[in-house]
């Protein structure tokens, strides 16, 4: 059984000891603070159409992303009424979880080594999908590549956004950090 007072998530420790220093000689920070580290990841899943239709579906995602993420997702809400879209104002339409501290390292090295390795003809992820800021988004077709979802019980699948936030000030100090942590890159 593992201890929580003393347990560190395995990313966290590899950053501590390896990757700081190497992303230090890297870029030849003079200060431990100018290193690049991970901010936090926020995870979404946007029901769509299927909530317009049965406003459960977003409670189904909910449950689905606090499954993945490991804390309670909330649902996110229509501002505006679209009458197009048969929208109304503060319509659930999906869910959210932002994660921050040692959830944020467990849910990245799931995402890497189990999740990643799951989605069929998965020949990695795209190396310029970062934002000018130091962020990097990518998206899931399906949500039940991780392995917290049970597929037996899933009644929807749902294509999911993960957005990693780094305090990097530059996309190629964000995209070595990545690396460092084995990001799996095409480019």
């Amino acid at each position: 059984m593992l201890d929580a007072a003393t347990y560190t998530p395995r990313l966290k420790a590899a950053y501590a000891e390896t990757i700081r220093a190497a992303m230090k000689e890297e870029f030849g920070y003079k200060n431990d603070m100018m290193i690049p580290r991970l901010d936090k990841i926020v995870l979404n899943i946007g029901a769509g159409a299927e909530a317009v239709k049965d406003s459960k579906k977003a409670k189904s995602a909910q449950d689905d992303l606090s499954a993945i993420a490991g804390q309670r997702a909330v649902i996110t809400k229509a501002k505006k009424s679209i009458a197009g879209f048969r929208v109304r104002e503060d319509m659930p339409l999906g869910a959210k979880v932002t994660l921050r501290g040692d959830r944020m390292y467990e849910f990245l090295d799931r995402l890497i080594t189990i999740a990643m390795p799951r989605i069929r003809d998965f020949r990695g992820v795209k190396g310029s999908a970062f934002d000018g800021r130091g962020n990097y988004a990518l998206g899931l077709k399906e949500h039940i590549v991780f392995p917290e979802i049970n597929f037996d019980k899933v009644d929807e699948v749902w294509g999911m956004d993960i957005i990693i936030c780094t305090t990097a000030a530059s996309d190629a100090e964000a995209k070595a950090l990545l690396k460092h942590f084995n990001m799996p890159f095409n480019s």
